[in-house]
């Protein structure tokens, strides 16, 4: 059923990175979403009145919010669509993050609704009359939601949207209220126990549990969330691959909303190779990005002093060094400068988040290892270290940096 309708709404379905092709995905889950909850209110309602059951009654009111959900995804995809402008140069992608957050507010506000209803049917039970057509009709709509979750989370998979992921995860919900309220009003039939209102509760404290991750999942991604390690180590991959390049460094990447990513990172390449080359590989690298991936990647080259056996047996020295610090310690833009007395070490160490030793305590750190190395003391050796803080915490030098 999912894909007749992707197959037989959307043009061009494969083409996930076009905009147009996701706000049609999106368009259509809304769509989905508001059709199929509001039959399922309006089936709900009557069985909550011909039942009297308050936790029937609570589910209708939660699929209708769930309809006013699928609304809110409907404008938040319109909105994300809009091409950028000079008031918003990167775009308006990001209103599909403000419209997850919305859905997940929602959630936590049918979460608290629904338990303060449940609480006053604790406190003051009725009896429920639980019938065949309201069973039936419960059973009917797990069978919906349990469809429309897989149907949000495959789309929602297929286009990268964390709206639709927490549209799947409401249905996921709805499909476990919906269930208890059964189960609740079976065993209450069975049994003559009020435990309408108990399982309504539990109900209620489960969806503002869920709603609360969910939060957390839409606000990353507006304050800021580092990249993913797939996504920083698939850039280091094939930046390296292109001819010339020996090194990568500080990646840094920006996420305007799903399709406007912006990325810049440093590339090392051999000092004395021809400039111009270099440039034309470089702007080969940015286009690919481009064109293949929907990354708006800006690179900063940095020449490499190459071939020189003594700075590369002391750049594998200084390297060695670091590693018995901290194996996580990274190093880049290593230069030598020898003078009468001494030779100063320039170069920059990117050290991952949460890292124990303050920039200075670092400097100390590293100056006095190499001091105390028995293996290079012919010659005075002095760090001059700038202490770079990653902000792509699992990106490493994805090769020896010079």
């Amino acid at each position: 059923m999912t894909e007749f309708l992707i197959q037989h709404c959307i043009k061009n379905p494969s083409n996930v990175h076009d905009p147009a092709v996701r706000t049609a995905y999106g368009n259509l889950a809304g769509l989905v979403g508001i059709v199929c909850n509001l039959l399922l209110c309006a089936a709900k309602l009557l069985a909550g009145l011909l039942s009297g059951s308050i936790a029937i009654t609570a589910d209708a009111v939660n699929n209708l919010s769930d309809a006013s959900s699928s609304i809110v995804t409907l404008v938040g995809f319109k909105l994300a669509s809009q091409p950028a402008d000079a008031e918003h140069p990167y775009g308006h992608a990001r209103f599909e993050y403000l419209a997850g957050l919305t859905v997940s507010v929602l959630i936590l506000l049918i979460g608290f609704e629904l338990g303060q209803t449940s609480l006053d049917k604790i406190l003051h039970p009725q009896p429920v009359d639980f019938g065949l057509a309201a069973g039936a009709i419960l059973v009917l709509s797990i069978l919906v939601k349990l469809w429309m979750a897989a149907f949000n989370r495959k789309v929602g998979h297929r286009i990268g949207s964390d709206t639709l992921i927490a549209t799947a995860t409401d249905s996921r919900n709805d499909v476990i209220s919906t269930g208890a309220v059964l189960a609740a009003s079976v065993l209450g039939l069975a049994t003559g126990l009020p435990l309408d209102g108990w399982m309504g509760l539990a109900v209620a404290v489960f969806i503002f549990i869920s709603g609360i991750g969910l939060v957390k999942d839409t606000v990353d991604p507006l304050l800021g969330q580092a990249p993913s390690e797939e996504l920083t180590q698939y850039i280091a991959r094939k930046v390296l691959s292109y001819p010339g390049v020996l090194g990568t460094h500080d990646l840094m990447v920006h996420d305007y909303g799903p399709g406007q990513r912006f990325a810049s990172v440093h590339v090392e390449m051999d000092a004395g190779a021809d400039v111009m080359k270099c440039h034309d590989i470089i702007d080969n690298i940015e286009r690919d990005f481009h064109d293949q991936d929907n990354i708006h990647l800006v690179i900063h080259f940095d020449p490499i002093v190459t071939g020189d056996a003594e700075t590369d047996s002391i750049h594998a020295w200084v390297r060695r060094t670091l590693v018995r610090i901290d194996p996580a310690l990274s190093m880049h833009d290593f230069r030598m400068v020898a003078g009468p007395t001494h030779t100063n070490l320039i170069f920059d160490v990117m050290v991952p988040h949460h890292f124990p030793m303050t920039d200075d305590q670092l400097r100390a750190a590293i100056q006095q290892a190499l001091d105390a190395d028995k293996e290079h003391q012919n010659t005075k050796y002095y760090t001059v270290i700038t202490v770079d803080h990653s902000y792509a915490p699992f990106h490493t030098d994805a090769a020896p940096s010079m």
